[in-house]
């Protein structure tokens, strides 16, 4: 999930300031690219799924691919900066693990295994609730009592869950998927309130390709270990607009949604700032569910439509309420 906002951040770099120069038409171009192929891994996913693949495969293949992807932009943006990271190289290497074990691998698998039971707009939404609870975290933890507007932003998305949900209706969500969504929202709140101020001097896309490579090798050894079941196919997959050959749907999945949404969600933070590319970032879940429409025929109903909107509308308003300077920092690129 972008992680949450994704994504996951869904989708969003440490930096808090647009680089100077830089373009907010070619950003908010970039960041309508992260936010469309970050949404479209959901509905990839399904079809894979369906067709036989075990979530820890499918997750496997789409950030491993990612890792191979962005290793060298990764490692021309680390040129000349080894030296002065030496010095606090073990709160780097811890960083670097929990953004990949938590962020990266424990926010998409979880995520999968949401869709694997849940409607893919149900499921992003349910992800996307994750600023209200990073809100929410700051105000028990550190009691940073939110203001009026966050708090009326914080209700707004609730009533939207709920109607999301449509827990008394006929399209009650599967519980387990639901649990498992809601295991995606806590990881991505998990990786906004940790301390990625980005002041360490490490590069946004080298934390991002070193969590796509940290979050591969920890799904492989669960995978070794017997903890996460791997399982592929070789059958084509079947989506409402017709059928791929299995190996195109994993090159879309790491290629499309890994690389290219990470690497996108980067470049336009980095020139639209945290604030204005988070708010873009809400696209996503439009992008989900657009995708979701085309590839595995699925709709929402007029409520849940209405929750969806209404959880949207929520978000905003919280975000419109956190203080601009302050607050938990973006993610480098959806965490989905």
């Amino acid at each position: 999930m972008r992680a949450s906002t994704h994504d996951g951040a869904e989708r969003r770099t440490p930096s808090t300031s647009p680089a100077p120069g830089s373009g907010t038409a070619g950003g908010l171009l970039l960041a309508v690219v992260a936010a469309a192929s970050f949404g479209l891994s959901g509905a990839l996913a399904r079809g894979l799924l369906d067709s036989g693949w075990s979530v820890g495969a499918a997750v496997f293949v789409r950030i491993g691919l990612g890792a191979l992807v962005l290793a060298v932009p990764a490692s021309l943006t680390m040129r000349g900066r080894w030296s002065p990271l030496r010095p606090q190289a073990a709160r780097l290497v811890v960083k670097v693990l929990v953004f990949g074990v938590v962020a990266v691998a424990g926010v998409q698998f979880a995520f999968f295994q949401a869709v694997a039971r849940l409607p893919v707009g149900v499921a992003i939404l349910v992800e996307y609730t994750s600023p209200v609870a990073v809100v929410g975290w700051f105000w028990l933890r550190h009691r940073q009592r939110p203001g009026p507007l966050t708090v009326a932003g914080g209700l707004l998305a609730a009533v939207g869950l709920l109607l999301v949900l449509d827990l008394t209706g006929v399209s009650t969500p599967d519980p387990v998927g639901l649990a498992w969504a809601l295991v995606a929202m806590v990881a991505v709140t998990a990786y906004f309130v940790m301390p990625s101020s980005g002041d360490d001097g490490l590069p946004p896309l080298a934390l991002a390709a070193a969590g796509l490579l940290v979050g591969s090798v920890a799904l492989a050894a669960a995978g070794l270990a017997g903890w996460v079941p791997f399982a592929v196919a070789t059958a084509s997959v079947t989506y409402a607009a017709g059928t791929a050959p299995w190996w195109v749907v994993v090159l879309a999945l790491g290629l499309m949604t890994s690389a290219l949404s990470y690497g996108t969600g980067v470049a336009a933070t980095r020139r639209l700032g945290a604030r204005l590319a988070s708010f873009v970032a809400l696209t996503e879940v439009l992008a989900a569910m657009l995708w979701a429409w085309v590839l595995v025929a699925e709709l929402p109903t007029a409520w849940q439509a209405v929750g969806g909107a209404s959880v949207l509308a929520g978000v905003v308003v919280v975000k419109l309420g956190e203080p601009t300077a302050s607050g938990p920092p973006a993610a480098a690129g959806t965490p989905r």
